[in-house]
């Protein structure tokens, strides 16, 4: 992993220093400088589209915080998320005497690393989704996960009238943000939807064409599917055996996040909604509250930073 980190450490620096504007998408503004050169290394994931908007998160804080002396390297994870794949991003990043990381730990086990680099002097910032054990990270910026799938439960026993069979298709079993957004949905069809019938759940590792193999698994074992709910990455690969089963209109697709691909899939109605985590910005403002906390020595004013998505349906998209 340190030979990895080391080739991709840098792809955002150098970048040329842009205005001092902040960029559209982001909230949060950096103080002056008044610590001399730092280096903050950011690191995600890359297995789905859905990451994009992180990447270009950093990429802008990289930008801005360019002409404050700071360095922002992204540091690619690689396309199958485990903690594993985090704890050896994170003792990199010590090793290479980062000032402080930004990351998506998503597991629980992550936490040891994170606390293990906190007493070696470098603090870490946790964004999107992280363990359910408490670390020492000096904050974390996300959506409540259980929340965003009681939002989408509530959306689907609208939807269906409180009856039906929702198939289930969720990242990795071991991620606590997948889990909760499951849990969150099926927790509120089993109270205010008895009716639904659940079929699964099922794991596609954020990978669109499993999970187009297993709607189609789905739907021959069970044809009379009303819905399919994604909890993590891939919902447009779900959509599209919609489409080529010819069931539009007939069976949809919940899920989350407002990509390129999900996106095409809402305007033709295969998918029926999707929740936005706003990714863009919780890559740049982290890592702008991160370099600011470097600087001034005082934590954001929150431990935990939540990030409010929207539902978007076919009747609300406007891009």
């Amino acid at each position: 992993m340190l030979l990895a980190m080391t080739a991709a450490a840098g792809m955002l620096a150098g970048l040329p220093a842009g205005a001092a504007d902040l960029p559209e998408g982001g909230t949060v503004e950096a103080v002056a400088n008044g610590k001399g050169p730092l280096r903050i290394a950011f690191m995600a994931f890359q297995n789905n589209p859905f990451w994009i908007p992180v990447t270009e998160g950093a990429k802008a804080a990289a930008t801005y915080l360019a002409e404050r002396d700071t360095k922002v390297d992204y540091v690619d994870l690689g396309d199958t998320l485990s903690a594993e794949a985090v704890i050896a991003g994170i003792e990199s990043a010590v090793a290479q005497d980062y000032d402080g990381i930004v990351i998506v730990p998503i597991f629980d086990g992550t936490e040891r690393a994170i606390d293990e680099a906190t007493e070696a002097g470098v603090p870490v910032f946790n964004i999107i989704a992280e363990g359910s054990i408490p670390s020492e990270r000096i904050a974390f910026m996300g959506q409540d996960a259980r929340a965003a799938g009681a939002q989408l439960g509530e959306f689907m026993a609208g939807k269906l009238g409180g009856a039906g069979k929702v198939g289930v298709i969720t990242g990795y079993f071991g991620a606590v943000q997948h889990t909760d957004r499951m849990n969150g949905a099926l927790d509120y069809l089993k109270a205010n939807a008895p009716g639904v019938e659940i079929v699964g759940p099922f794991e596609n590792q954020d990978k669109a064409e499993v999970a187009y193999s297993l709607v189609q698994d789905m739907y021959t074992a069970n044809p009379d599917l009303s819905l399919v709910y994604v909890t993590a990455g891939g919902p447009f690969g779900a959509a599209k055996a919609i489409k080529d089963l010819g069931l539009t209109g007939k069976v949809g697709v919940v899920g989350f996040d407002h990509t390129p691909d999900n996106m095409e899939y809402i305007r033709s109605g295969e998918m029926w909604a999707l929740i936005d985590q706003a990714p863009f910005q919780q890559a740049f403002d982290s890592t702008v509250m991160l370099y600011n906390y470097l600087v001034t020595g005082e934590k954001p004013a929150e431990a935990v930073i939540r990030v409010k998505g929207n539902i978007v349906t076919p009747e609300t998209a406007t891009n």
